[in-house]
């Protein structure tokens, strides 16, 4: 059951339904179909080449569908674009894509939606007090040596995924799609990283969250959904299943396919925190 239906909400937020992709003669995606509920985290674990950019990519207007369709609130998305996915509240955060490092937090979190006064005029003050605001509620960020105009360059790979997300929360979008947030980072930045994502559906939105990491998912997510070579192999609630009957499974789908199985240190017992 999706965390929506457990608050007695019926109707998912997003639902695919039976996509299908082509580039030439590579089928990118097959038959793919699932629902991101409201106020829920779906992982999406799947290695190189199983279809998640293709799939991010298809889900806000990037890409169109070959066949089947998208549905947005239980409306058919028609005409579907990336403008559109931004105006309904779809946010991607990428893992190197998402903020300018030369610039400041406030600058980042108000990038290209300026806060403006009567005159017209950036309000600066105001987007300054607005960033320390986040900074200290949603970030946890209490140290005087982080201020709004501290460089997103000088934070480390864990804050500044949070900078991201906190952005998505403070301009009010519905579902942040994250692209392999925790690639890269030391362990204490992961679980830096996975409080923020925490803190999405504590704020009342959703989320994917997309990775070739299960533990890094595990804890996280309300359901794990494993994409192999395009398509849907597997879809577990969590509660359903522990970490090692997960395991097991992606061991044994890695007999056929490429997935990679290598374990950071340390991911094991993060996934069983």
């Amino acid at each position: 059951m999706a965390a929506n239906e457990a608050a007695g909400n019926t109707q998912p937020l997003m639902k695919v339904s039976d996509v299908c992709k082509h580039f030439g003669f590579v089928q990118a995606l097959k038959n793919v179909s699932f629902e991101v509920g409201q106020n829920e985290i779906v992982g999406l674990i799947g290695d190189n080449g199983a279809g998640k950019s293709t799939l991010i990519k298809t889900l806000t207007g990037v890409h169109q569908p070959d066949s089947g369709e998208l549905l947005w609130k239980g409306k058919r998305l028609t005409n579907y674009s990336v403008h559109a996915a931004r105006d309904m509240g779809i946010v991607t955060v990428f893992q190197d894509r998402a903020l300018s490092e030369q610039h400041s937090i406030w600058r980042n979190i108000f990038m290209g939606k300026e806060l403006t006064n009567r005159a017209g005029f950036m309000h600066i003050r105001k987007q300054k007090e607005q960033t320390q605001k986040l900074m200290k509620e949603m970030m946890g960020f209490t140290s005087s040596f982080v201020t709004p105009d501290t460089p997103v360059g000088n934070m480390s790979g864990g804050e500044r995924q949070g900078v991201a997300i906190c952005r998505a929360l403070y301009f009010e979008a519905d579902l942040i799609i994250l692209d392999e947030p925790t690639g890269g980072l030391s362990l204490s930045e992961t679980k830096k990283v996975l409080k923020f994502v925490s803190s999405i559906k504590q704020s009342g939105k959703s989320c994917i969250f997309i990775s070739h990491n299960m533990y890094h998912v595990f804890p996280v997510a309300d359901r794990i959904i494993i994409l192999d070579r395009g398509e849907i192999v597997n879809t577990f609630v969590k509660g359903e299943i522990t970490i090692e009957q997960l395991e097991a499974r992606l061991l044994e789908i890695a007999g056929t396919s490429d997935i990679d199985l290598k374990v950071p240190v340390g991911s094991k017992a993060l996934a069983r925190e």
